[in-house]
């Protein structure tokens, strides 16, 4: 294994208890998972903001979203019919809830370190019955002028992609859900390849297939076709159980350069790179054997659920050759850390 991440030492850069609650009743109980754009000469993160009543012994508190609002539920903790075994999903009467309801926050930074909520820049929430258990893991792609939001939209009809675009981040349009379910980890390329957007999307299928990752292509970014199935699982690997796109594709000489998310078996989060054809994208030309980051600190082995560094975001330094990662950590904390692309591109292991 060799992890070549820089973490920053500011880390944990957003902890819960960072964030003001959405309204009275709730608590935070993650930060996660941010999407990174730059924008008014700052940089800027989109926080997926996970909340939740105070729990009590006896019971299990959650939120969800109905048309009239926020609506809180309760189920004792011995009720037979309650499956609690995973701190993120619950099961009951045959039915899957969240354990948090998430919204996504906007935090803004001069030196990419201490970031803040600016005034006049309001929470997105969850709009509708395919958003009714919220919106989570933002990725923001800039293209012509406007900011494209992707981001996994989840109720009990399945999880799905939304998209929502903005110029100002004030203004948004929603476009609804351009990948039903199940499917997330969307992101879309930042250039147009051939006059055609390209998105990386991770299908899932529990019976035939996996979770692996897919590229489609659109005239229009919104309606997507073309789909490919571009990268697998491997047995026996640190990402022998899913795997995820993270943020858009950065473009090198060598190729388009993703970064992404593994899980194996234990459910331990890491994170690896594959490189893409400059003009064809569906092939992917070469792949990291082993992790480039995976959980080491204690802030990313412990938390609402640990053993995980997860990114859907990132910018690049002046220099060209420094990639600022936002992560993740525990599902719990918002982290940063710095690698060089070179030393990324050096790692990979051509087909």
């Amino acid at each position: 294994m060799k992890d070549i991440a820089k973490r920053f030492p500011e880390n944990p850069l957003l902890s819960p208890a960072d964030i003001v609650p959405s309204q009275e009743g709730l608590q935070v109980a993650c930060l996660l998972n941010p999407g990174v754009f730059q924008f008014d000469g700052k940089i800027w993160m989109i926080v997926r903001v996970a909340e939740r009543p105070e729990q009590r012994g006896d019971a299990i508190s959650f939120p969800i979203l109905t048309e009239t609002g926020v609506k809180i539920i309760n189920i004792p903790i011995d009720d037979p019919e309650l499956n609690a075994k995973d701190a993120r999903v619950i099961k009951y009467k045959g039915i899957d809830y969240l354990t948090t309801l998430s919204h996504l926050r906007l935090v803004c930074s001069q030196d990419g370190r201490k970031f803040i909520e600016p005034e006049g820049y309001y929470p997105l929430i969850g709009q509708g019955l395919l958003e009714s258990f919220g919106i989570e893991d933002c990725r923001v792609s800039y293209i012509d002028g406007v900011y494209y939001l992707t981001y996994t939209a989840v109720s009990p009809n399945g999880v799905g992609v939304g998209l929502r675009t903005t110029r100002d981040w004030k203004n948004f349009r929603s476009h609804g859900m351009i990948f039903p379910p199940h499917n997330k980890d969307c992101a879309i390329f930042e250039e147009k390849i051939k006059g055609m957007f390209f998105a990386l999307h991770r299908p899932s299928s529990l019976e035939i297939g996996g979770n692996f990752i897919w590229i489609a292509s659109s005239i229009d970014g919104i309606h997507w076709g073309n789909h490919q199935c571009i990268l697998k699982t491997r047995e026996n690997s640190w990402d022998s159980s899913r795997i995820g796109a993270g943020a858009s594709p950065i473009k090198t000489e060598q190729g388009w350069l993703s970064i992404y998310h593994g899980t194996n078996r234990d459910n331990q989060y890491c994170l690896g790179a594959f490189l893409m054809d400059l003009q064809d994208p569906s092939k992917v030309i070469a792949r990291t054997l082993v992790p480039i980051m995976m959980p080491i600190e204690e802030y990313e082995l412990a938390g609402f659920f640990g053993n995980v560094v997860f990114t859907n975001g990132h910018v690049k330094s002046p220099d060209n050759d420094t990639l600022i990662v936002y992560y993740g950590a525990s599902d719990e904390f918002v982290c940063g850390a710095e690698f060089s692309i070179k030393e990324i591109i050096s790692l990979l292991q051509y087909s």
